[in-house]
């Protein structure tokens, strides 16, 4: 069976010869003229992959996919957008909002016809993602009354793939919900005004971030990226609020997490502010060793600076005076810790 594509554009040229090429390569095409006929069809037809134009009348592309995204059956669609080079700035919103891809116009036929294979097939790699990521999530909600709800509302959602140092968001973008990373790992952070990195948290597989944006301040308070490539999906507030205000139990478990994250967070200002370097470094690294849940770990020193408090060049120092007191061993960026004791017993 030939996979179908939805075409949404509203410039006539570029909607028909975008047809015939994909009709050439054996694929069966459906167009909209406008991003409101687009979502009737996405909707009608469940297409196995749209491409959308962004500044269109009726609805533009960023109005079309917000639309998609709330229904569970054309959310998992693989979205593609059409834009002008102009318009280049403006396209990590719609990356941030689950956009797939997109094609800078004009684009050729080879371009095109690779980015839809490329989606189509990572879109039938989706079911791995999903059974990897959602291993432990039972252990999460602890099998309460809404773990069925949000195992559901996960399952429908979409993979995202973050290629390493990639941004997810930005300090200040408004909140579209909350991520599940569903392998890989991601770091947040804040900038201080001088341009300073302070890295806030690092996030492994099963585990939440961005909560405490998504549903108390409405707006992005930190920066997160990806350390390196990853995989997440985006649970959108409203759909997530509506699961939490029906299962009490689930949304303590929220409620939990929040509030380690915050303690956390005071422990990290309580470094900063009254313990040396040497203790504020060896705490950092005990830390990151809990995360990982291992003594070998990997990590730049700029992350373990902006984790620390540090200046890369006094993080170097350190480590070189930690190895020197077989307290760690170090190669590259991979990290041994040989006496987690000592490290966490560290005078100030």
């Amino acid at each position: 069976m030939n996979s179908k594509i939805l075409i949404i554009e509203d410039n006539e040229d570029i909607r028909e010869s975008t047809a015939e090429i994909l009709g050439l390569a054996g694929y069966d095409v459906i167009t909209a003229e406008n991003g409101k006929i687009g979502v009737e069809l996405a909707q009608q037809q469940l297409p196995n992959l749209i491409i959308c134009d962004i500044m269109m009348s009726e609805l533009d592309g960023y109005g079309v996919l917000y639309l998609l995204s709330k229904n569970p059956e054309t959310a998992i669609i693989p979205f593609i957008f059409l834009t002008a080079k102009a318009e280049r700035i403006d396209m990590r919103k719609g990356m941030e909002m689950g956009a797939d891809d997109y094609l800078t116009k004009p684009f050729d036929d080879i371009e095109l016809l690779n980015s839809i294979e490329s989606r189509l097939n990572k879109k039938n790699k989706q079911k791995d993602f999903y059974s990897k990521g959602l291993k432990h999530l039972d252990e999460l909600v602890n099998k309460t009354d809404g773990s069925e709800a949000l195992r559901n509302l996960v399952a429908l959602k979409k993979v995202r793939n973050v290629k390493k140092g990639q941004i997810i968001y930005y300090d200040g973008d408004a909140a579209q919900g909350l991520y599940l990373v569903l392998s890989g790992k991601i770091k947040v952070a804040k900038l201080s005004e001088d341009g300073r990195e302070f890295l806030t948290g690092i996030y492994h597989e099963d585990e939440y971030f961005g909560i405490h944006d998504a549903l108390v301040s409405k707006m992005h308070t930190e920066s997160a990226a990806a350390m390196e490539d990853s995989s997440i999906c985006l649970l959108h507030k409203d759909q997530v609020d509506d699961i939490l205000n029906k299962h009490a139990v689930l949304a303590m478990q929220f409620i939990h997490l929040l509030s380690t994250n915050l303690k956390e967070k005071e422990e990290q200002l309580v470094q900063l502010a009254y313990h040396s370097v040497r203790k504020r470094l060896a705490e950092t690294l005990i830390r990151i060793k809990e995360i990982n849940n291992h003594h070998v770990f990997k990590i730049s020193r700029d992350d373990l600076a902006a984790m620390a408090g540090m200046a890369t060049e006094t993080v170097s120092r350190t480590l070189s005076d930690f190895k020197e007191e077989n307290l760690i061993e170090k190669k590259g960026s991979e990290i041994h810790i040989i006496n987690a004791e000592k490290l966490t017993n560290m005078k100030n």
